[in-house]
């Protein structure tokens, strides 16, 4: 059977690319965690480490989006995937700012290739708002095993062992895109959509929206595992809450799928934001373990189910998928800000601040989204000859 997006053969390939490829969603408090604790640095340095990683992928994805139509995407995903194995394999071998510093960005430029092609296939599906759930469930699995192996993993071997995980997971990918990844299901009209030479102002605002949730994603979820083990919970305790937080991610994306067609998405994307800022002020100032902990597992999962309509709403307003294939940037434009800043904020003013901040860039996604439904941004259909503006 030929690999599709409407065949599992084609679906498990999506799936291990995405886990791969979002491997940041389910990471950053492992990854920030143990650059501070195993390799001594500051927060404000390992913050950097991370927003290094991102920025290469903001800018792979910004390059290869456009050109997601002219080039094979089996082809540069397995490529992108392999070349990420190489740099993290290798950034297990240094303890060095500097060149972990260069080895993240190499390894973010792969993965935002890697990550393009596979949500821009993901988008040219049937069903892109089904099938990005389908994803976001199996990021769920792969969260629950990750955040449960890995910190052990660590503490036993040290900080070289996060970097060796990583490549696997990225070595693994690119054998399933080598092997399996699909071909997208042609939609009807497709010549027609292709003749779209700018997207429309209510996507913009869709990317804006999602990218200052991942922002505050980004920014209080490095350092959720800081605050637990700095307010004196303990190790056991706190890898508790990442492995019930993986456990909850598993639900987000099925029930994204299941609301689909009862939910208003324009509702979900004002509603996600605010919910996301109450939980990180939850977080922020919860100086018992319950009232940490409490917020801290269903953190994640506000991003996952939000996005999941966003996925599917951007899908309708640009048919030709070059806006999806920016995934990886949308998400990780903010994103890389997130670690850095936050490290920042940290530093001077303490964990209060991150949630003050996520309070701010939940009003601006709030604005951002409300201007998706815009009278002049109608969703358009493959029979609609769409205008460039």
């Amino acid at each position: 059977m030929k690999a599709s997006t409407e065949n599992w053969s084609g679906r498990i390939p999506l799936m291990i690319a995405h886990c791969a490829g979002m491997v940041d969603l389910v990471a950053l408090p492992v990854w920030v965690g143990a650059l501070i604790a195993q390799y001594q640095f500051t927060p404000q340095q390992a913050g950097g480490l991370a927003t290094l990683f991102l920025i290469g992928a903001v800018i792979s994805s910004l390059f290869f989006a456009p050109r997601f139509n002219w080039i094979d995407s089996r082809t540069a995903a397995a490529a992108g995937f392999a070349i990420a194995c190489l740099a993290f394999l290798a950034a297990a071998f240094v303890s060095d700012f500097a060149p972990l510093a260069v080895l993240h960005f190499v390894a973010g430029v792969a993965i935002g290739c890697a990550l393009s092609f596979t949500h821009g296939t993901i988008a040219h599906s049937a069903n892109p708002h089904r099938l990005f759930a389908i994803v976001g469930m199996a990021l769920g699995v792969f969260a629950i095993a990750f955040l449960g192996i890995t910190p052990n993993l660590i503490a036993a071997f040290g900080g070289p062992m996060l970097f060796r995980t990583f490549a696997v997971i990225m070595a693994v990918a690119a054998i399933a895109a080598i092997v399996a990844f699909p071909t997208a299901t042609a939609r009807s009209g497709e010549d027609i959509i292709e003749e779209v030479s700018h997207l429309r102002p209510a996507v913009w605002f869709g990317i804006a929206g999602v990218s200052c949730m991942a922002f505050t994603q980004a920014m209080m979820f490095s350092f959720l595992e800081r605050i637990g083990i700095d307010r004196g919970f303990g190790r056991e305790a706190v890898t508790g809450v990442l492995i019930t937080l993986g456990f909850v991610n598993l639900f987000p994306a099925p029930l994204a799928a299941v609301l689909e067609k009862r939910v208003s998405p324009h509702t979900v994307l004002f509603v996600g934001p605010i919910v996301q800022a109450l939980i990180a002020l939850g977080i922020s100032f919860g100086g018992s373990f319950p009232a940490y902990a409490a917020p801290a597992i269903f953190f994640a999962a506000v991003m996952i189910f939000t996005h999941t309509f966003a996925f599917g709403v951007l899908s309708k307003l640009d048919p030709t998928a070059r806006a999806l294939a920016g995934t990886p940037a949308m998400l990780m434009i903010g994103s890389a800000v997130g670690p850095i800043l936050g490290g920042t904020l940290v530093q001077g003013f303490g964990y209060g601040s991150l949630g003050a901040a996520a309070v701010v860039f939940a009003a601006i996604a709030v604005f951002l989204f409300s201007k998706v439904d815009a009278p002049d941004a109608p969703i358009l259909t493959a029979s609609d000859k769409p205008k460039p503006v």
